[in-house]
């Protein structure tokens, strides 16, 4: 399944009648139910931006109109801008169906996940391991820890292969507390998988037990992160109550030129970006400690004319895939195009978004609401904590060096109250 580590587009499977949860989901589709200030699909939606997902296609069915309904709110409540499409089954399809259904919207490569449950995992090794997987790979699923009791069927594997399925793990494993791995729900397809798919068919039960049995489905563990499955009014109850704590993160906000990459003087293309030692694996350590990650870098290039803010997108794009490559995630990032004597009248101004100036780091805490007591910044210069501080958060000045270890004692992540 050679193709590129990041994915820009994820279906998501929301349709289910949710005939467990009662009078709970009796007018809205389970995914849309309250989750703090949000519905439930607004957080797993967030947490899929920041691996680069552009395009969301819901797969309906029960409730289809109130899906419809809510674009509006779940699109306000994404950080980062993404279209939401509804695709909805002519009948009740089953998950496979849904899928099937949705065919002529699908990208060559993308993700599918269930719109009732969230796990708290890092999937940049995720999307890189499935990248590179062989040809005859056609999909890849992501494991964790089976919790106790026996409830779910466990996946069977020779590594990285999947090998089968069994509907529960066997009496020995549950005695010593060993449970075997199971399905996370969450996948990474490319539009082969449509030529195992039937109008009415389970992914679950036809149609991933045959691609494993023909040697084409592969997974990765994605360890032992918080999971919530709300299908049941217990576990919903403490979803509600735990998921907006719980992906609420800390943040590091990062300075680019001197930080990130060696300060060559306006930086704005490939050309000349190098980066500094340890870079990528810092944000790798971040993001596996359970950070967002976020450039915040003045860019007066733009403002003297020496390159373009589309230079600097694409520049900017690239270094999101690499991160992503290396285990990492940039979330997000902003740029202050803007200088008092620019060459180019259109950005001769002053900015609160230009560096002392706080207002990079206010706009993306505001957007993906950080507390400032979880957030810190790291930068090779004052004005880098001078905004900081005028943000009112941490500043830390980096000298130079491996910037993983110089992180790596500063980011300890703090649970919110």
């Amino acid at each position: 399944m050679s193709g590129p580590v990041g994915i820009r587009q994820c279906a998501i499977l929301a349709g289910g009648r949710a005939s467990r949860l009662g009078a709970i989901a009796a007018e809205l589709p389970k995914p849309l139910l309250p989750c703090g200030d949000r519905p439930f699909l607004a957080w797993l939606m967030r947490e899929l931006c920041r691996y680069g997902v552009k395009e969301f296609i819901l797969l309906a069915g029960h409730l289809a109109p109130r899906l419809e309904a809510a674009i509006p709110i779940l699109a306000a409540a994404l950080p980062r801008p993404a279209a939401i499409r509804v695709s909805t089954e002519p009948v009740a399809a089953g998950t496979g169906g849904a899928l099937h259904h949705a065919r002529d919207l699908l990208d060559p490569h993308f993700l599918l996940c269930n719109g009732d449950s969230v796990f708290d995992a890092n999937l940049a090794p995720f999307l890189a391991a499935a990248a590179r997987a062989p040809g005859s790979e056609i999909g890849h699923l992501l494991l964790r820890p089976a919790p106790p009791g026996g409830r779910y069927g466990v996946v069977e594997t020779d590594g990285t292969g999947v090998t089968g399925f069994r509907a529960r793990p066997p009496a020995d494993a549950l005695e010593s507390g060993g449970g075997g791995r199971i399905n996370a729900g969450i996948y990474r397809f490319d539009r082969r998988i449509l030529d195992a798919l039937a109008p009415v068919c389970s992914l679950e039960q036809a149609v991933l037990p045959a691609l494993a049995a023909a040697g084409a489905l592969g997974a990765s563990d994605g360890g032992d992160g918080y999971f919530c499955d709300i299908g049941i009014p217990e576990d919903y109850a403490r979803g509600a109550a735990d998921i907006p704590r719980r992906l609420q993160r800390p943040a590091l906000f990062l300075d680019r030129d001197g930080v990130l990459n060696q300060d060559h003087g306006y930086v704005g293309t490939r050309a000349r970006f190098a980066w500094v030692a340890g870079a990528r694996e810092a944000v790798a350590l971040a993001t596996a400690r359970g950070f967002h990650v976020f450039i915040v870098t003045n860019q007066s290039g733009i403002a003297r004319g020496l390159y373009s803010e589309a230079d600097l997108a694409a520049l900017h794009a690239w270094i999101e895939a690499e991160c992503l490559a290396g285990g990492g995630t940039i979330d997000d990032w902003r740029y202050c195009p803007f200088h008092p004597e620019a060459t180019l009248p259109a950005y001769r101004r002053l900015s609160d978004w230009r560096k002392p100036g706080p207002g990079m780091i206010r706009d993306l805490m505001a957007r993906w609401d950080i507390d400032p007591a979880c957030a810190l910044l790291v930068g090779d210069q004052e004005t880098d904590t001078q905004a900081a501080a005028g943000a009112g958060i941490a500043g830390h000045r980096f000298a130079g060096g491996n910037l993983r270890d110089f992180l790596d004692p500063l980011l300890v992540r703090r649970e919110l109250p």
